[in-house]
């Protein structure tokens, strides 16, 4: 019965196979359990020691990647997250997925099994605050040297190849811009390179796919070699529960294996089996309501009076639109743009900052639907000023210079009725007008 299952799995849609799972897991016979175990044991026990030394041997051994694990510690395998891991693998269409505590520790882990001391990186200028304070604080200290330069620009992308770049990063959709590399027009100018490249050191492609998820976007199918993401947003989707995850062909399993082992930024079986039950199973179902939102609100922060401009690859405004239609789309090939919206209010950059201030505090006071919290994909809707919050260790003159601006605002929808989210934003969007004639007849008066 389970082999006939196993061998038909294929025939079913990624989003009932999310759902009902593989039953030929070699981590854990489980097919008597609608909802998989969990794991709550640091150490296994050893029938003897030759048991035990065998299964270090095994360990991270590619040619072994196939055999039954034999568990030792859970800093090296477990069951939940092991399961976690080849539906993870099979979301996105890669060999192998390795679990991490965070997203941070994922992205860590693909620099640190592809880059060494004199290698250089070649990253988009717009990143996550962490990601971006990772590569310009933290690496350096290590020989490793980052240029930051817009990857939607091929000549920015040729200039700043040299003979010791090893990597390629990049965010898309970007956070918090939502603007979209084109990843296999990169990919086909880093082959160019790797042409002429002797073997072991071509330059690699790694992509943060945290905004897209894989139901929006696979980057693995547009020659990506290691896709990265936080699975605290939207595949986690409940926000109780870190996690990140490097998903990759199976060559990099084992430095990925033995790279957690010795660094120790594990995701636990505790973390794993939310993600393993209720997140990623649910993806699908959460991104195509969100998205259904996303445009509802897209459209109405478009026509409002105080918006300068609305970014989501979903709108027919959207600059990339065209490319995004490309690039992401689901797995029964539908266009997926996303839950994610940016939009600036508008003003000088020093009122429209003392706007955006007052529209998330009334927001944060006044909403029922709407969360000042910084992370994304949740259930619920969360707001957040980029320029002071999540974005604050990039410099303020190269967050001005790449367009996230001191009046912009991100938006991530959550499950909540689109009717009332939009009730709450046209409130607070008129409180905020309100307090900004106020503060403004104010400063004229005390200038009088």
């Amino acid at each position: 019965m389970a082999k006939n299952k196993e061998q038909n799995q294929a025939n079913y849609n990624m989003r009932t196979r999310m759902i009902d799972g593989s039953y030929g897991s070699k981590h854990w016979e489980y097919n008597h359990h609608i909802v998989p175990p969990m794991s709550a044991s640091c150490a296994y026990r050893l029938d003897n020691v030759q048991r035990g030394a065998e299964g270090f041997a095994h360990f991270a051994n590619p040619e072994d990647i196939d055999s039954l694990p034999i568990f030792i510690y859970d800093r090296l395998d477990e069951p939940a997250r092991g399961m976690l891991e080849e539906k993870l693998a099979c979301a996105e269409g890669g060999d192998i997925a390795v679990c991490f505590a965070t997203g941070m520790a994922a992205i860590s882990a693909a620099i640190g099994v592809t880059t060494k001391h004199g290698d250089e990186i070649v990253a988009h200028h717009t990143l996550y605050g962490c990601t971006y304070s990772l590569f310009a604080n933290w690496l350096p200290r290590q020989g490793i040297t980052t240029s930051f330069v817009d990857l939607k620009d091929p000549s920015a992308f040729w200039s700043s190849i040299t003979c010791n770049t090893r990597v390629v990063y990049l965010e898309t959709p970007v956070n918090p811009t939502l603007d979209i590399l084109d990843i296999a027009s990169i990919k086909k100018s880093i082959s160019d390179v790797n042409a002429t490249r002797p073997k072991g050191r071509e330059i690699l492609l790694i992509v943060d796919n945290t905004f897209a998820t894989p139901f929006c976007q696979r980057p693995l199918q547009f020659g990506a070699d290691i896709v990265v993401h936080s699975l605290t947003k939207n595949i986690g989707g409940f926000g109780t529960d870190m996690g990140g995850v490097v998903i990759a062909s199976a060559k990099y399993q084992r430095d990925l294996l033995l790279y957690r082992k010795d660094f120790g930024g594990v995701l636990s079986p505790k973390g794993a089996w939310p993600i393993l039950v209720y997140g990623l199973p649910t993806l699908a179902a959460r991104m195509v309501n969100q998205q259904k939102s996303a445009m509802k609100i897209a459209h109405f922060l478009e026509g409002h009076p105080m918006i300068e401009k609305v970014m989501y690859p979903g709108l027919e405004s959207f600059p990339q639109r065209e490319l995004a239609r490309k690039q992401m789309f689901s797995y029964d090939g539908k266009f997926a743009p996303g839950s994610v919206i940016y939009f600036v209010l508008k003003g000088s950059q020093c009122r429209a900052q003392k706007a955006a201030e007052m529209f998330i505090d009334v927001v944060a006071k006044n909403s029922r639907c709407i969360t000042l919290a910084v992370s994304l994909g949740q259930i619920r809707t969360l707001i957040e000023a980029p320029y002071s919050m999540t974005h604050a260790a990039l410099p303020d003159d190269l967050k001005n210079a790449i367009g996230i601006s001191p009046g912009g605002i991100r938006l991530s929808l959550g499950l909540e009725d689109w009717h009332d989210i939009i009730a709450d934003l046209s409130r607070a969007l008129e409180e905020t007008s309100a307090d900004q004639s106020n503060y403004l007849d104010g400063a004229a008066t005390a200038g009088s």
